[in-house]
């Protein structure tokens, strides 16, 4: 049950009738415009954890900063 060529190119054809040679190429551009979109989202999704992960480690750094300068005035 594939799809044979005979029938690729009968729905390329009635693709064309139905939107036109003008309006394929801006479908098309479109189309490559949401794909481009969604993984550049899909790349700032993994990027997240990894700057929560620095933000903490600067955090604990900041702390431990305070924590040592904290016991140094008070001995």
């Amino acid at each position: 049950m594939g799809v044979s060529t005979w029938q690729i190119i009968v729905i390329l054809l009635v693709v064309l009738l139905l939107f036109g040679g003008k309006k394929i190429p801006e479908l098309a551009q479109g189309l490559g415009k949401g794909i481009k979109n969604f993984k550049d989202a899909v790349k700032e999704g993994e990027e997240e954890p990894t700057q929560k992960t620095e933000k903490k480690e600067e955090i604990t750094e900041q702390t431990t900063t305070t924590i040592n300068t904290e016991k140094k005035e008070n001995a």
